[in-house]
């Protein structure tokens, strides 16, 4: 698992690099090959031996292919990128679901982040063209209860690595939105990829610790 691991982490570095010099090229190749590597570390960890595995390693492919699908500048691709990063987040969600859940931390959980959900449907409601303002809500939403549901196993079940994950995926989240609709620059990437990488290999390796 190790080698993989650190695997993503020389290809996260070389995708930046990549970004930071505008060689396209270069994003088509170490991004997927990036995502490639948090699979394998579930693969590693066994992930196809247990239902919570085989969920979060449903989750991650689907993160794979938002990942690919996210590359090209076109609106349809991004669409489909944004479903694809969707169907993922509910993928996790049944996972936490499926280790155990306090209902009490989930439902808490889920009335705390309704304010900075808000928030961020404020920031971006006016960058979003009109055709993606559904989409775009709906993610938001799908993302937060993600979230909401990954406090409750923790508080059920433990997982720091579950819950940091999950959180730092969230997070780097922000970093998409704002390179999509707000402001484009390397700037976004160099906080937001190093987030999102993170986080898919914390929730990959959280699957060693849970079997």
């Amino acid at each position: 698992m190790t080698i993989w691991i650190l695997a993503t982490l020389f290809a996260v570095a070389l995708l930046l690099l990549s970004e930071g010099n505008g060689w396209r090229a270069g994003v088509w190749i170490w991004k997927p090959l990036a995502s490639t590597g948090f699979v394998a570390v579930a693969l590693a960890a066994g992930a196809t031996g247990f239902t919570y595995g085989r969920l979060v390693l449903l989750a991650l492919v689907l993160s794979w292919w938002g990942d690919l699908l996210l590359i090209p500048r076109a609106r349809a691709a991004f669409t489909a990128g944004l479903a694809s990063f969707l169907l993922g987040h509910l993928a996790f969600a049944v996972a936490f679901v499926a280790r155990g859940v306090a209902p009490l931390w989930l439902a808490v959980t889920a009335v705390v982040l309704a304010a900075p959900a808000l928030a961020v449907h404020r920031w971006l409601r006016p960058h979003v063209p009109a055709p993606l303002l559904i989409p775009v809500r709906a993610y938001v939403v799908v993302i937060c209860t993600m979230v909401a549901c990954a406090f409750g196993t923790y508080a059920h079940a433990g997982g720091r690595a579950l819950l940091a994950g999950a959180l730092m995926f969230f997070v780097s989240d922000l970093a998409v939105a704002r390179e999509r609709f707000v402001a484009q620059g390397f700037v976004n990437k160099t906080w937001g990829l190093p987030l999102y990488y993170g986080g898919q290999l914390l929730l990959a390796a959280s699957v060693a610790w849970s079997g």
